[in-house]
């Protein structure tokens, strides 16, 4: 059983987290562990008609933001990898200087240093130098910087296609197979 976390912070972008989840969840061989911000539960009503409970139940196990003491802040406990979709700047802070104050960012650590697969869906624009260099830091620290950019190769019909390209881009990642997008020069 592989064991994927899903973090989801405040950042716009909602709907890269709960598609990830609603991809995963009827994957028999995938365990989903979920961690929802504060600021990501308010995302969730302003930028979706969803409820949050409705993004709970989409996960295998679901963690509460402040439990620094849950399965997932351990590295002792196995997972297959995080992702953070959506992931803020602040989240992105937090994880690049180990301040590990809430689950979210200390489950990131924990990857990091397990040396586990970590994709950060950074949402912001335009970035300062700042925020470009927290990213090179990520990156350098064995994260995979995984803006949701929307190819239009496939092209696009609905927001739902261009979502689901980013999240299919981020189970390549992790070498889960899925069919949420038409690949570049992919017949049919």
């Amino acid at each position: 059983m592989r064991k994927i976390i899903v973090g989801m912070s405040g950042a716009s972008g909602a709907i890269y987290g709960i598609r990830l989840l609603e991809a995963l969840k009827p994957m028999n061989d995938v365990e989903t562990h979920l961690v929802i911000s504060p600021s990501a539960g308010r995302t969730i009503i302003e930028e979706t008609d969803l409820k949050v409970d409705y993004v709970r139940e989409l996960a295998d196990v679901v963690y509460l933001h402040s439990d620094i003491g849950a399965a997932i802040s351990s590295g002792s406990f196995r997972t297959d990898g995080m992702i953070v979709a959506p992931c803020s700047i602040k989240s992105l802070s937090g994880i690049v200087n180990s301040y590990d104050d809430n689950l979210l960012t200390r489950a990131a650590d924990v990857c990091l240093k397990e040396r586990r697969t970590l994709i950060l869906m950074v949402r912001e624009a335009p970035l300062h130098l700042g925020h470009l260099e927290l990213l090179v830091r990520a990156a350098q620290y064995g994260a995979i910087v995984l803006p949701p950019a929307p190819a239009f190769y496939n092209r696009p019909l609905t927001v739902n296609d261009i979502v689901n390209h980013s999240v299919g881009k981020v189970l390549d990642q992790l070498n889960i197979p899925h069919a949420l997008f038409k690949r570049w020069k992919e017949t049919a």
